[in-house]
């Protein structure tokens, strides 16, 4: 697992509540964020399709919270709950505004829960996320992380409209681009998170056990 931006976002988190807005590309980057979560000793949240949550309810154990896509009143619920959370520092709450996973050859599609988040939230820090998974010819991958600078809140209040959201994530999905085809994340500043020689699967599942029993 390599990540950019590690030690700024670690920092950062220690003195602002944090909003993660990442693309979703797969059902298990709710465990990439627990491992995730875990190097930036932060507590994590996340915002979930209610549905998959129903499916895979081991992540309400790890502060995963549902939202109905479908209905605007719990869109609304859902969202002012995440801002509540977002009232200290250690704090972090992930967003997916695509709702759904889609893969990151597709244009980035995202809903507006993330920006009104962030608009109820004035004392969070918003910071782009991108992830990315790379398979060799087994079941095992390289999973890529990038964690943008926190985007400004001037009088323009531009970390809280969904268009610089999105660009925010394109502009994470480029970098992880570039280091793939390099194959050299450390020339592109990436850290090495950890490595295992079990499936990326088992490896995040042992973590989120960790996280559990810690």
């Amino acid at each position: 697992m390599h990540v950019r931006g590690m030690t700024p976002t670690r920092r950062l988190g220690r003195s602002s509540p944090m909003l993660f807005v990442s693309n979703h590309t797969a059902w298990s980057d709710p465990l990439v964020v627990l491992a995730l979560a875990s190097a930036l000793d932060l507590d994590a949240y996340a915002m979930m399709d209610a549905k998959n949550l129903a499916t895979l309810p081991f992540f309400r154990r790890v502060g995963a919270f549902g939202v109905d896509l479908a209905s605007a009143r719990d869109g609304a619920r859902a969202v002012r709950y995440a801002a509540s959370l977002l009232d200290r520092a250690g704090r972090g709450v992930w967003i997916f505004p695509q709702g759904k996973t889609r893969p990151v050859t597709e244009p980035l599609e995202i809903r507006g829960g993330s920006a009104r988040v962030a608009r109820l939230s004035p004392g969070c820090q918003v910071v782009p996320m991108a992830v990315r998974y790379e398979h060799a010819d087994d079941e095992r991958a390289s999973i890529w992380v990038s964690l943008g600078e926190p985007l400004p809140r001037d009088e323009g209040r531009a970390s809280t409209t969904s268009d610089v959201h999105r660009a925010a994530i394109e502009g994470e999905l480029a970098r992880l681009e570039a280091a793939v085809r390099a194959r050299a994340p450390q020339d592109h500043g990436f850290e090495t998170l950890f490595e295992a020689r079990q499936s990326w699967l088992g490896a995040l599942a042992t973590r989120a056990l960790a996280w559990i029993a810690g």
